[in-house]
């Protein structure tokens, strides 16, 4: 009976449904998250020590906006992923998967920096906000 179309369908929308119920947890957990940071009730931010600078990353000085600094953070992410998929495979000559790595590096630094750029828009609207009470 597992085989049938009927079985398989309704396996499918169970699993649909859990992942949307995580999804939707998961954002309520991001907002609850956000409102406390920005009620200045969540640390946010640590000061970091950068013992070195890469300039083969793009810079993210020019985001000023949280939702485009998120969304930027979520494409590294996204990129990331693909070239973490890229360098697993077996088929690759040493050279290239090198040159992979090396991208790596680079979008994991562009991404951290990501992460400082959201933390650093947070604080601000955090202090904004305490400033305005």
């Amino acid at each position: 009976m597992e085989n049938d179309p009927a079985s398989k369908l309704e396996a499918f929308q169970a699993k649909r449904d859990l992942a949307d119920r995580q999804r939707q947890d998961l954002i309520k957990e991001i907002d609850s998250f956000l409102d406390a940071a920005l009620r200045g009730e969540v640390r946010i931010r640590d000061e970091k020590i950068k013992m070195y600078t890469n300039t083969n990353v793009s810079s993210s000085e020019t985001i000023k906006a949280l939702g485009n600094a998120v969304s930027e953070l979520a494409c590294r992410n996204i990129k990331l992923w693909h070239l973490e998929d890229e360098v697993r495979r077996t088929d690759l000559p040493d050279a290239t998967i090198v040159q992979t790595k090396r991208k790596i590096d680079a979008t994991n630094q562009e991404r951290n920096d990501l992460i400082d750029k959201v933390d650093q828009i947070l604080s601000k609207h955090s202090l904004t906000s305490k400033a305005a009470d």
